[in-house]
């Protein structure tokens, strides 16, 4: 049964949806750093919140941990970095929370621009001194939202809907405008900021983004009316010479949920100013966001254990495990023709490619070559590799992985290919070739330049030999001296010489395992030129999941 951390305080229903799917669920709250890394190996999962910290120390005996689920959006309490060395899938609700996220910018953009908060302080201090607290209505005004994605396009549709001129800035945004047209986006950050009458920031935090508000920006930039709005990451602002610019009337008013260090110090310069709004990171607190993140999360963290389905991954974005009827059979022949052009070669390896043609592979092709590049390197890796970390594994070591669309198949061959390529640092190279027929067997169709048709499972014996008489029967012989029943064999001419020598590949498929001895007779045999032992998995029935 797995194992299930609940770190942090979650929705009720959360924990239910995980004790329904059968999991046993522990909730420890408040943890910390040495207590969360002393136990965390012993669970499969994590739901955390932002309270807790997953950090590299935390994760250095990550034991059978496989996925940690953040409840909300913001994993910078995770190490993501960390996370994936260990191979562990680090999944957000970025969605479940966009609603509410959204009101919550514009409840403070509302309360900034009426002044709301301090008319409120005032007439329960016992005054009612009207005119101190005139506003300015949204309607005709331009807002400037920085970052559309979920949350940004959520809020510049409301903010339309109060009359506002909504333009954009995002530079993973390529189209010239967004939302049919309504909203402009605005390529240049300083030209954009000179045109915005209130700014409301929906990015991540990072490097990228670090204090895209600046001291500069906000004394030369800004237009002196300016209402600033963050709901995103403290550190998207710099907080100090925010305070500065209000002291000074640089800009209007600013209202902030979020700070670089939560809780911030309690003389924090924005404390004592009067033109601010300031909440405690609220974005998603309703009821409603609640109770939808944590069952997101719980849901997600089921579905990855339970079935390898990926929702919401911040460190295997483009994956995709839980494929439709017609596509995961390609998930299965990736595998195991990576672990046949794996086992041609004992040199260290320098690059894997594959190259997918046809609708059903083509979509998914960087699963599929995470897929193939965990089924070669695996087996030579002390450290566990998944699909998680294989790229991260793989870099270490200087070895290349890289995927190809191809427009058609391979000449001579029709309907979905995949291809699997290992360059080797010795300068060898070898390639395999397969597909999926209407029957969903993993079917190879060619090992570098040789032909054949045979469904990839079980254990098997390939042989490169001379393509001379009485070879087959040899083979034969040594099989049947050492008791293995041939199951099946395929045979296929090199179209061309090496080395001035006909050359032939034959695929032995055995009932069972053979000995070392028997390896050893093959390949002293002066006809085989070499001798490659393979144990393939038994096919899945039905066959409908890749491996996991």
């Amino acid at each position: 049964m797995p194992r299930i951390l609940v770190a942090d305080k979650l929705a009720e229903e959360g924990i239910t949806a995980l004790k329904s799917a059968g999991f046993e669920v522990d909730v420890k709250v408040g943890l910390k750093e040495e207590e969360l890394a002393a136990c965390i190996g012993g669970y499969c999962g994590v739901v955390c919140r932002s309270g807790i910290k997953v950090t590299s120390k935390v994760l250095e005996n990550s034991g059978n941990l496989k996925c940690i689920a953040r409840a909300g959006v913001g994993v910078d309490n995770i190490d993501c970095d960390a996370a994936t060395e260990k191979g562990v899938l680090v999944l957000n609700t970025a969605e479940a929370s966009t609603l509410s996220t959204a009101e919550h910018a514009l409840a403070l953009l509302l309360s900034l621009a009426r002044k709301i908060s301090q008319a409120d302080s005032h007439v329960k201090s016992g005054q009612w001194k009207r005119a101190q607290f005139q506003g300015t209505q949204l309607a005709g005004k331009t807002l400037g939202v920085v970052g559309l994605g979920r949350i940004g396009r959520t809020v510049a549709v409301r903010a339309m809907a109060f009359e506002m001129t909504v333009i954009g800035f995002d530079p993973f945004f390529s189209a010239e405008t967004a939302l049919d047209g309504s909203v402009q986006m605005v390529r240049d950050f300083d030209d954009f900021l000179s045109r915005v009458d209130a700014i409301t920031f929906h990015v991540p935090g990072g490097d990228e983004t670090h204090h895209l508000l600046n001291r500069e920006r906000l004394f030369s930039k800004c237009k002196p009316n300016l209402l600033v709005i963050n709901d995103s990451r403290g550190t998207v602002i710099d907080e100090i010479a925010l305070a500065e610019a209000l002291k000074e009337g640089k800009v209007a008013g600013a209202a902030i949920d979020v700070f670089a260090t939560e809780p911030p110090a309690k003389d924090h310069p924005l404390f004592a100013l009067s033109n601010t709004v300031l909440t405690c990171h609220l974005g998603a607190s309703t009821d409603e966001a609640q109770y939808a993140v944590a069952v997101s999360a719980c849901e997600a963290m089921v579905a990855y254990i339970s079935k390898g389905e990926i929702r919401g991954a911040v460190n295997a974005v483009g994956l995709k495990l839980d494929l439709p009827y017609n596509e995961a059979p390609f998930a299965e022949l990736a595998q195991r023709i990576a672990l046949v052009a794996g086992s041609l070669s004992d040199g260290g390896i320098k690059a894997i490619t594959l190259r997918a043609s046809g609708a059903n592979t083509t979509k998914h092709i960087s699963t599929l070559l995470r897929l193939a590049s965990v089924a070669i390197l695996a087996p030579h890796l002390e450290a566990p590799c998944n699909i998680i970390n294989v790229e991260h594994r793989a870099a270490r070591r200087g070895i290349n992985l890289s995927c190809v669309v191809e427009p058609a198949p391979p000449h001579g061959l029709v309907g979905d290919i995949v291809g699997v390529r290992v360059d080797y640092q010795n300068g060898a190279s070898r390639r395999v070739l397969g597909t999926v027929y209407a029957d969903r067997m993993p079917r190879i169709l060619r090992i570098d330049e040789c032909e054949m048709d045979f469904v990839a499972h079980g254990s098997m014996v390939l042989l490169e030999n001379l393509d001379l008489p009485g070879v087959i029967s040899t083979v034969g012989s040594i099989f049947a001296t050492a008791n293995l029943n041939i199951a099946d064999l395929v045979l296929s001419r090199q179209p061309a010489l090496v080395d001035g020598v006909p050359m032939a590949l034959i695929v032995v498929k055995l009932d069972s395992d053979p000995t070392a001895d028997v390896m050893q007779q093959l390949a002293a045999n002066k006809y085989i030129k070499a001798a490659h032992k393979l144990n393939l998995p038994p096919l899945p029935c039905p066959l409908s999941h890749p491996l996991r």
